[in-house]
């Protein structure tokens, strides 16, 4: 199960069934299964105080993953709306594709993908684009 969070003012997932019909086929696609996925949609504010408390790291960042399991997947993933807007802007995309980016980004963590170093974000960033290339 899958669901959408939403503590970000006026934020809504377009089509967000075909969202996370995606997610789950990019789940399986990874060998895994989701029982409980929630993706929580925050402000720059929120994901700020976060990552203090939790990683007590003092910046802002995209996303946060926080696994409860890994086999099934169970876990929560904070998602900056605020980040997502920058970082489109800069990247020249459209917001809803870096959104998608960043949402398969927190679960391939949950797949137990890494990308401490250059090595692995690129394995991931491969990953990330197979999935990405299969939303229809």
């Amino acid at each position: 199960m899958i669901r959408f969070h939403y503590k970000y003012p006026a934020f809504r997932v377009r089509s967000a069934q075909k969202i996370k019909s995606w997610l789950q086929a990019a789940a399986r696609k990874e060998k895994r299964s989701i029982k409980y996925l929630d993706y929580i949609f925050v402000t720059d504010e929120e994901i700020l105080q976060l990552n203090r408390q939790s990683l007590d790291h003092d910046y802002y960042t995209d996303i946060l993953t926080f696994p409860a399991s890994y086999q099934p997947i169970i876990g929560e993933i904070y998602i900056s709306i605020d980040r997502i807007k920058e970082q489109a802007v800069q990247y020249k995309i459209a917001p809803g594709q870096e959104l998608r980016r960043i949402m398969v980004h927190g679960l391939l963590h949950l797949c137990e993908y890494d990308d401490r170093t250059v090595h692995l974000k690129q394995k991931m960033t491969k990953r990330e684009d197979l999935h990405l290339a299969n939303f229809l």
